[in-house]
Parts: structure tokens; C-alpha cells; sequence
């Protein structure tokens, strides 16, 4: 994977919808993982659609139970050692 999107907070998940569909339109591979309050970010529609184009998307379990509560997750569960081998497996990791 190209780039690993890390979104840990929820202003940052907003600065991922413009980033994802740039990705896709340049055909460049990325990832993405939600933790801490960035999680709430996949409460929106349009973000959860440019995450289609996603190599894979993943949310901390403990942090979306904690946020979103009663809330159906649209992406993957996972915990932070998936965050880790996704860092693992990206080129760049960018920060949010």
C-alpha cells in the first residue's frame, strides 16, 4: 500500500474525504485506520464511500465502541496491532 491514512481525530477525518478521492483519482493505493475520537469521521456518508476505493479500512474496536456506541461500524474492526502491521505495510504514513 502506498499510503496509510491515520485518523485520530474527528477535525482530521475531515481532512480525509478530499485526500481519499485525490488517492483514488491518481489510481494510488491507500489504507486507512481510526482510532481515538477520529472514528466518528465514518459517521459520514460521503467519507464511507471514498473509503470504497480503500485497499483497507480499519477502526480501533475499543475506540468505536467508545465513540460511536450505537453505531453499525461501516469498515473493518480491528485493534492497534493491525494498526501497526498496517503502518508496517505502507510506504508513507500520513497523520491526522
Amino acid at each position: 500500500m502506498k499510503i496509510l491514512f491515520h485518523v485520530a481525530t474527528e477535525a482530521g477525518a475531515q481532512l480525509l474525504l478530499p485526500l481519499a478521492l485525490a488517492c483514488r483519482r491518481g489510481g494510488h493505493a491507500f489504507g486507512v485506520f481510526f482510532t481515538h475520537d477520529g472514528v466518528r469521521g465514518l459517521l459520514d456518508e460521503r467519507l464511507q464511500s471514498a473509503l470504497g476505493g480503500a485497499a483497507r479500512a480499519v477502526v480501533c474496536e475499543e475506540s468505536w465502541h467508545r465513540f460511536c456506541p450505537d453505531s453499525p461500524c461501516p469498515v473493518e474492526l480491528g485493534s492497534q496491532t493491525v494498526n501497526s502491521a498496517l503502518m508496517g505495510e505502507a510506504q508513507r504514513v500520513v497523520s491526522l
